[in-house]
């Protein structure tokens, strides 16, 4: 049985704190980040942040160690998904202790994880570091990584380069170097309403609807002829998923309005632009034309509600050999679902996933994190400052 960390207990007051923040993506994060400041400028790390437009939302960079090039980045999200509707035994935003497990929404995905980081910060303070520890507290991972990318795109901007980055997404501390990327999109179908008894006077927005889902199946099914037979996802080819389609008012109502809903996952770009432009060929040379015969302002936008790369796999891997090496492994893994990992890549900073808890925990009544796992955290973190006091990253 693996001994308690000393920061053990520290860990669990600072996540029951960060728990008590209902720090829902739609209602904003400033005030736990704010709270996150605090504790970091208490363990006199450096620090900056980042609204949104709304204000109701903030990134936080901070950084202890010295100010030289390089480090490592610390990476997590405090957004958390919603509790309404869910039946929870107990208040979601109050920890709850039983059995070993650490009850609480966003307990496992990813509070967890930003707990251990702040039980850590002093340690990392009072130790001479070769090279700069960061933290990287984003918003809005639930809903798109828009705190990401605009996190990313400031560091990029600011020429800052790390030498590696670690986000802490529940991987119950197994080492991840790759994922699918998860674009989301919002197509939206202008017809012309009319009377149900005269469909040909009316451009019924929801049979365009249809249209449109039955050629993302034509084309997810494309998809799998494209996979690499090397491919180490499960399945192995890009996917789609029309998730939602609404349309219409009544049984005897042209409809003039359609939405749909639908998302991809692609396991590289090239099928990504692939989808986009055989899409965008269908809409422009066979429904448009249709429609707009009958009423020239029908129309058929897409909205990009995100588009987050995924991780690629790469040879040369600072932040993957720095991994191994604090945890042990002698492999890697992948994981189905998508993170921010990959705008952290997109920037040129090597980047993987390691954290506390399991994903199968995440977004659902009665989330947890095991109390083992982020005792696991804590010994992780500890050898990581360790071994950038003792020689760095070299």
């Amino acid at each position: 049985m693996t001994q308690d960390h000393p920061k053990l207990e520290q860990a669990i007051r600072l996540l029951a704190d960060l728990v008590a923040y209902p720090s829902v993506s739609c209602d904003g994060n400033r005030a736990i980040t704010e709270h996150i400041a605090r504790l970091l400028d208490a363990a006199d790390a450096r620090y900056w942040t980042q609204s949104d437009a709304t204000g109701t939302k903030l990134n936080l960079f901070a950084s202890i160690g010295p100010e030289v090039p390089g480090g490592v980045i610390l990476s997590g999200h405090t957004d958390v998904v919603p509790v309404l509707d869910q039946p929870w035994s107990s208040d979601p935003f109050t920890l709850r202790i039983e059995d070993g497990r650490l009850y609480g929404r966003g307990s496992c995905d990813m509070k967890g994880f930003v707990a251990a980081c702040l039980a850590m910060a002093p340690d990392f303070a009072h130790r001479s570091l070769c090279v700069p520890l960061h933290f990287a507290f984003t918003y809005d991972e639930e809903i798109g990584c828009f705190g990401a990318q605009a996190l990313t795109a400031e560091l990029a901007a600011r020429g800052f380069q790390p030498a590696a980055a670690i986000i802490g997404e529940p991987t119950m501390m197994q080492l991840v170097d790759g994922h699918k990327g998860c674009f989301e999109y919002t197509t939206w179908i202008t017809g012309r309403e009319g009377h149900g008894s005269a469909p040909d006077l009316g451009v019924n927005a929801v049979e365009y609807a249809v249209k449109v889902t039955s050629k993302l199946l034509e084309l997810r099914e494309a998809l799998k002829t494209m996979a690499a037979p090397d491919c180490p996802f499960d399945p192995p080819h890009s996917t789609i998923n029309p998730g939602v389609l609404t349309g219409g008012q009544a049984h005897n109502i042209i409809p003039g309005r359609a939405r749909i809903d639908w998302e991809m996952r692609p396991v590289q770009a090239s099928d990504a632009d692939f989808v986009k432009e055989q899409l965008a060929d269908y809409i422009a040379q066979d429904l448009l034309p249709q429609m707009q015969r009958i009423d020239p302002e029908a129309g058929i936008t897409t909205e990009v509600i995100a588009e987050v790369a995924g991780l690629e796999r790469r040879t040369r891997n600072t932040a993957r050999d720095l991994v191994m090496e604090l945890t042990g492994a002698n492999g890697t893994g992948l994981v189905p679902f998508g993170t921010e990992a990959g705008l952290f890549q997109g920037i040129g900073i090597p980047s993987v996933i390691c954290g506390p808890g399991d994903i199968a925990q995440a977004h659902k009544p009665d989330e947890f994190l095991a109390r083992d796992q982020l005792n696991q955290c804590l010994i992780f973190l500890d050898r990581l400052g360790a071994r950038l006091e003792a020689r760095g990253l070299d």
